[in-house]
């Protein structure tokens, strides 16, 4: 159940039904359909105008139209090192890649692949936060924790035209 004061609005895209939700002024969480259920499937839709605005900027994306987002995101919860995980993936666009290695070289921590996937593993906004532009370094898949796993990372790599391998 969602909590007081914050908002949960669903919608159709591609990949699966996508679900959202926000404070009065943020993005706090998207989550992605898997095996046709979502984290929140038993509260009704509290839909608000920031929700409202998040959803048009999806399926402006999911058709092609949009590649950059402009909305409010602030994942919630997290470590700090999360936290900073996140704020790199924030600053990917469009069509941009990372690997883990490169990921915790930025955060000032080499050698932390692992940690770094896990964190990308817990972003609690994929999509807004691009965690799927995250490769190993030889572009390869290694996983993905969003709806339907490694299907849906290739489908969002390649709706930005982002080179891999499987």
């Amino acid at each position: 159940m969602t909590t007081i004061g914050t908002f949960l609005i669903r919608l159709p895209s591609p990949i699966g039904r996508l679900e959202l939700t926000s404070d009065a002024e943020r993005i706090l969480s998207l989550s992605i359909e898997h095996d046709g259920h979502l984290p929140l499937e038993d509260t009704p839709e509290s839909p608000s105008p920031l929700l409202e605005r998040a959803a048009t900027q999806l399926t402006e994306y999911f058709a092609g139209t949009r590649t950059v987002f402009d909305l409010p995101v602030t994942p919630s919860g997290g470590s700090a090192f999360q936290r900073g995980v996140w704020q790199r993936l924030s600053e990917l666009g469009f069509g941009e890649v990372t690997s883990y290695g490169e990921l915790g070289r930025s955060l000032g921590r080499p050698g932390s692949g692992r940690a770094v996937g896990g964190a990308v593993g817990a972003n609690p906004v994929p999509i807004l936060i691009g965690c799927h532009r995250v490769l190993a370094a030889d572009r390869r898949i290694t996983g993905y924790s969003g709806g339907s796993g490694v299907p849906t990372k290739v489908w969002l790599l390649d709706h930005e035209g982002i080179e891999h391998r499987s």
